[in-house]
């Protein structure tokens, strides 16, 4: 039980680090979107450059050999749903990064965490009910927060946002857990795992890339060098910590929905990153108030998670 507890408690901490992380990428694709840059090319460019970086890492563990087994023997499976948790989820924040600033895009992104919680009757079993209602309320601070940025004079697509936000939300948790039944029947690690999934996607964004070029011809340098941090801080380092936390816990639909619910902490990253690096407005009183909601919901869920073990 011990032990249990521990293993949680790495995977929740992996998985509050990796949302800095992640946050990163909504700075950076809104500060591309500023910049003119088209936004389809943030993603191809984003999977290009992540894919040798997760090479090198898996050079340093046990090689190339079990994830080509794998997708051998399962290549419509690793096709299908590497397409929909990497392609489709993250075209659609691309698309999304185009109707709101930085923040507004990560608050609407925690989507995802009543979405993945949504999700646990296609595995199987039932909905976590506490942690859903904890998700609930997560997503309710950043409704606030949204609210707080609305009446300080941010306008946005409110329509366009989310649907594609939406979309989003569904596909990364979807194709994330297709690929860990798959990976752990194949007895493939989260960096096997995650390097199958950017190699299995990339025929989805050549033909984006096809996209962007016959509308905008080729990325910017500056483009290009953005969407490399992209890969590194968010493709590479932040996934491969969320994936391992979500391996660490994935026999435990309670668990594995608070290291998902961990995602939330993006919004408070994003909005200090953007008020620094941006130069976005400050919070006002009401905007922390929904912070201080998020971190509540988020400890109500590491609570009643701690209780049903």
């Amino acid at each position: 039980m011990k032990r249990e507890g521990a293993s949680f408690a790495k995977a929740l901490t992996l998985g509050i680090t990796a949302s800095f992380f992640f946050a990163i990428n909504f700075v950076l694709v809104r500060s591309m979107n500023v910049d003119g840059d088209y936004f389809l090319w943030t993603g191809c460019l984003r999977y290009f450059f992540t894919l040798p970086l997760m090479a090198l890492l898996l050079v340093r563990g046990r090689g190339f050999k079990h994830v080509f087994a794998s997708i051998k023997s399962k290549p419509w499976k690793w096709l299908l749903w590497s397409t929909v948790g990497f392609g489709i989820f993250y075209s659609f924040i691309s698309i999304a990064s185009l109707f709101g600033e930085s923040w507004f895009t990560a608050a609407a992104w925690q989507f995802t965490i009543v979405a993945g919680v949504l999700l646990t009757p296609l595995f199987g079993k039932k909905i976590p009910a506490k942690n859903l209602a904890c998700s609930v309320l997560i997503v309710a601070g950043i409704m606030l927060m949204q609210y707080s940025k609305f009446k300080m004079g941010v306008r946005a697509n409110w329509p366009m946002l989310i649907i594609t936000m939406s979309v989003a939300a569904f596909a990364y948790p979807l194709g994330n857990r297709k690929m860990m039944m798959t990976a752990a029947e194949d007895g493939l690690s989260t960096i096997e795992r995650v390097f199958g999934m950017v190699l299995c996607s990339i025929p989805f964004w050549l033909i984006c890339a096809g996209i962007s070029y016959a509308n905008s011809g080729l990325p910017s340098g500056t483009q290009c060098l953005k969407a490399f941090m992209i890969a590194l801080f968010t493709g590479t380092v932040a996934t491969s910590m969320f994936f391992t936390g979500t391996d660490m816990v994935k026999h435990n639909p309670r668990q594995l929905a608070v290291v998902e619910a961990a995602q939330s902490g993006e919004v408070v990253f994003t909005v200090i990153m953007a008020v620094l690096v941006l130069k976005d407005d400050m919070p006002d009183l009401m905007g922390y108030v929904g912070i201080g909601i998020i971190v509540l919901g988020m400890i109500l869920n590491s609570i009643a998670a701690s209780r049903d073990e």
